[in-house]
């Protein structure tokens, strides 16, 4: 290939990033989170249920525990940006899967730039991103679906170079 033109369909893109918040327990505090992912996303979050009774946790089955946004496009953009900044844009080789994804987690939301109310209180939450290049509705649409090829695929060592190259970050072997 001649010297600096690289393939469009190459290039990794965002596809998604889902924030999740796990109160482990139903009622005001998961209401309060949902606020929250609101305040934070402007869309609406969809509540998660157990999937099973666990009783040295005090989760009944069905019971509804976790909250979680899906959030695409430039606002998913700026959204982990705010995000990577809190974590000073260093990960961990572990946060970053095998098929090309990876998440990290946070403690207070007030971090991400929302301003403190008593009211409502502080709550950690988990961000997932997920990678994709163009060409990969081929594997998802209904009719006439094919198989992705392999070296079109994001493996784990593209997504940590996507990361360093995107935000300048960090890649830690292991945690300090």
């Amino acid at each position: 290939m001649a010297e600096g033109k690289i393939n469009p369909m190459k290039e990794i893109k965002v596809d998604k990033l889902i924030l999740n918040c796990c109160v482990g327990e139903s009622g005001d505090r998961l209401t309060r989170a949902a606020r929250v992912l609101e305040q934070l996303t402007g869309q609406q979050p969809v509540y998660s249920k157990a999937r099973y009774t666990l009783r040295s946790f005090g989760i009944r089955r069905n019971e509804k525990i976790a909250v979680h946004v899906t959030v695409r496009g430039e606002k998913a953009l700026e959204i982990l940006e705010r995000g990577l900044k809190v974590k000073e844009y260093e990960l961990l080789q572990q946060n970053f899967s095998e098929t090309g994804n990876f998440g990290f987690g946070i403690n207070e939301h007030i971090d991400l730039g929302i301003k403190y109310d008593p009211t409502t209180g502080i709550y950690g939450m988990d961000f997932f991103v997920c990678l994709t290049r163009p060409g990969n509705r081929v594997s998802k649409r209904k009719v006439r679906r094919a198989h992705l090829g392999y070296s079109h695929r994001i493996a784990k060592e593209d997504a940590i170079k996507w990361f360093q190259d995107k935000f300048e970050g960090v890649v830690l072997a292991k945690a300090i």
